[in-house]
């Protein structure tokens, strides 16, 4: 009897998921200091010992305990141009920067990057930003940290979302390149889609798309989206069993980010969400210029894009 009970136990204990390295992520870095990061890393791109922008933000987090400002990145790049490891800046006590280091990767691994953009029939190669803002090139839109402010319909809850306020029809980008992961009707957010990047660690969340025709056309569950495309348009659906009601007050995109360490955290009591205000600034200067082509009735871009990380330029 005691083996066939060590046997039931063995086998409950091999079916719970495995415990994610990263259980949260309270993600408060300054568009400011992941802006000195980024031009940080650039200019060492140039030298003998480039340093990466993820690494050296992990680093200034962890010798200010968390939320460096651009002076404690720009010192924390110093160490590590000298030469040091990170270990070994840290007296060997570096627990907190292998945290710090595997949270901003999941936030920040597809935000930069090489890429080339086609001007005048050439390819014009660079390094830098290559995600775009949710928000198409030449619309207004106004916008504040919102992150977990209090929401009431359906059961009190906080809000897990950034919201971007605009016009109706708005064109929304893809922030980065991605699988279409989610697409239709959802109580809460209405017509919405969600985005998997390359990496798997990002699901983009888009909600309150417009009533009637809320996607680009063709656009559909399992589709590859490129960073910069049209996914859909800005409106005020949701709040409703019912599909296809404007139950939102105000014209806005929820723009949600979730951080997925291991592959069951994608629906649990246990989502990673995070405050993507910041990261809405740091994308404000980086967006997608696209246009209407009456005679195939689909978005364009302007310039043509490629992402030089995930393939190289066509011959």
């Amino acid at each position: 009897m005691k083996r066939v009970w060590m046997a039931l136990l063995c086998l409950a204990l091999l079916a719970v998921p495995a415990e994610a390295t990263v259980k949260w992520v309270d993600f408060d870095l300054s568009c400011e200091a992941m802006e000195r990061a980024l031009s940080l890393e650039e200019q060492s791109r140039e030298q003998d010992n480039p340093q990466s922008w993820i690494q050296i933000l992990a680093l200034a987090a962890t010798q200010c305990g968390g939320n460096p400002t651009p002076a404690d990145v720009t010192a924390a790049c110093r160490s590590l141009t000298a030469g040091k490891s990170p270990k070994e800046i840290l007296g060997g006590k570096d627990g907190y920067y292998q945290y710090y280091l595997e949270a901003y990767t999941a936030v920040l691994g597809g935000l930069a990057g090489n890429y080339a953009v086609k001007i005048d029939g050439e390819w014009k190669p660079a390094w830098g930003i290559k995600a775009f803002s949710p928000i198409a090139a030449g619309y207004w839109y106004a916008h504040s940290d919102d992150f977990g402010a209090s929401r009431s319909y359906g059961f009190r809850r906080r809000h897990l979302g950034h919201d971007m306020m605009g016009s109706l029809g708005t064109p929304i980008i893809a922030v980065e390149s991605g699988t279409v992961e989610a697409l239709g009707w959802n109580q809460y957010g209405g017509w919405r889609i969600g985005i998997r990047s390359d990496d798997r660690k990002r699901y983009y969340y888009y909600a309150h798309l417009r009533k009637d025709t809320p996607y680009a056309p063709g656009l559909k569950e399992g589709d590859r989206v490129e960073a910069g495309q049209v996914i859909g348009f800005m409106g005020r659906t949701g709040y409703s069993h019912t599909e296809n009601i404007n139950n939102i007050e105000t014209v806005h995109l929820h723009f949600g980010i979730q951080l997925i360490f291991e592959e069951w955290q994608k629906e649990c009591n246990s989502e990673i969400w995070i405050d993507a205000y910041q990261i809405a600034r740091l994308l404000e200067r980086h967006r997608s210029s696209v246009i209407y082509d009456a005679e195939t009735e689909t978005w364009e871009r302007i310039y043509e894009f490629r992402d030089l990380d995930a393939a190289p330029l066509p011959d």
